[in-house]
């Protein structure tokens, strides 16, 4: 597999050769067959451009672990087929795709539509429990679920086939480009930078979506300059598999009132054949930087706080984080401060040893040194970091060894209850 296709995204294109491009972004788990019902009518107006997210869908298994990956990879499929401007509307997770294509690329889109979607998808914690549970059983409790989290119930109850054709798209997703995507949205959040999104926005939500509803949905519309919100009846959160015709009318209507000529209102530098991608115009020089002052050296040692705070949050969640911010005091924030600062924003940020091996490292030391109490949060962090419980198994074996038994046997019983815990899926 070369590099390049390492770097782009399957696609499938219907529709006139000569029409504007719309593209659609499918939803985690699921494939670009999701819009299968709108291409009929769709594709009388547009060329339709839909791809498949990593792994998803027989594509090639290239995780990408960053909503910005995503989007970047989508662009070099559209540069790779010569398509340079297009409207744009994705569901969920390809509707975050479609956000920041808008913040970072707003000359390549002509209107938007986010359809299911929202500024952040829930908590970090969340998907990246979700991320656990597939890493320790796979993807069925989530193909098991899906239909919940999909669908109303009337729906559900009355379309049987299409539910198992939904969950059959989530039984043939790569787990490994699914947890992946688990991440990107556990680190995706664009709240304060909602007024950047310049194109015209229609923000669509199922009436019935508990995923992302309409509280997510007003909050998008709220956020955004030019937006409009299209509420649909009877649908949660595949709107455009629960309730096509409606689906198919908004996004009629939205792409055909509101198609934007922005490469007239954003300038993009001339080149021949592919139009390049936009690239700011840079200063030719810059004036040196002067001698670093008290105040500048303050900022950088609250930089490796807030590096420190983000990174602390990733490894250990945001539940345990807020708990021990809730819980100080005068008397203990010196000490949360330095913790932050040095052991998260330095030790842990740096680039020597990954995640996982950083875990591994601070089992081993934690049982070395006996202090079990903070054992429990750090098997949860190695289950987040990406290690197994038959790793982390092997790694108190280890212990044995070399820390003593009473030492790992004690360990055990303490991360035996923690992984029972994280992997159960719910019920």
């Amino acid at each position: 597999m070369s590099e390049t296709e390492t770097m782009t995204l399957k696609y499938q294109v219907d529709g006139p050769e000569d029409a504007p491009v719309l593209v659609l972004g499918p939803s985690l788990g699921t494939t670009w067959h999701m819009w299968d019902r709108q291409i009929p009518e769709l594709s009388k107006h547009w060329r339709i451009f839909r791809y498949d997210l990593p792994g998803h869908g027989g594509a090639p298994a290239h995780p990408a672990v960053a909503v910005t990956d995503l989007a970047d990879r989508l662009l070099a499929t559209l540069d790779s087929v010569g398509v340079q401007r297009f409207g744009y509307a994705g569901c969920s997770i390809g509707g975050a795709v479609g956000a920041d294509l808008a913040l970072r690329h707003p000359h390549r889109v002509a209107s938007l539509a986010l359809v299911a979607a929202s500024p952040r998808f829930g908590t970090a914690d969340e998907f990246r429990q979700r991320g656990v549970i597939v890493r320790s059983n796979g993807l069925e409790p989530i193909a098991r679920t899906a239909p919940e989290r999909w669908f109303t119930s009337h729906f559900a109850a009355a379309q049987p086939a299409i539910v198992e054709w939904a969950v059959q798209m989530v039984r043939t997703t790569d787990p490994g480009c699914y947890i992946a995507s688990c991440e990107a949205l556990a680190a995706f959040d664009i709240r304060t930078e909602l007024p950047r999104i310049g194109v015209p926005t229609l923000v669509l939500v199922g009436a019935e979506d508990k995923v992302t509803g309409p509280a997510e949905a007003r909050t998008l519309v709220a956020g955004i300059p030019d937006a409009r919100l299209a509420l649909v009846p009877g649908a949660s959160h595949l709107a455009p598999v629960e309730q096509p015709g409606a689906v198919t009318d908004l996004l009629l209507m939205h792409f055909s009132t509101t198609w934007q000529d922005t490469l007239a209102s954003i300038p993009v530098p001339a080149a021949p054949g592919l139009v390049a991608p936009f690239v700011p115009v840079v200063p030719v020089a810059e004036i040196g930087s002067a001698a670093v002052t008290p105040e500048e050296a303050t900022t950088g040692r609250r930089d490796r706080y807030d590096s420190g705070m983000k990174v602390r949050r990733e490894v250990l969640g945001d539940a345990h984080v807020d708990a021990v911010t809730a819980a100080s005091d005068t008397f203990t924030d010196d000490f949360e401060e330095l913790v932050t600062r040095y052991a998260w924003g330095e030790v842990w940020a740096r680039e020597g040893l990954d995640r996982r091996a950083r875990s591994c490292v601070t089992l081993t030391a934690v049982v070395a040194s006996g202090h079990l109490g903070s054992l429990a949060q750090h098997v949860r962090a190695a289950l987040r970091n990406g290690l197994t419980p038959v790793e982390i198994k092997e790694v108190l074996l280890q212990t044995a060894v070399y820390c003593g038994i009473p030492a790992a046997g004690a360990a055990f019983a303490i991360a035996q209850s923690v992984i029972q815990e994280e992997t159960t899926p719910p019920a």
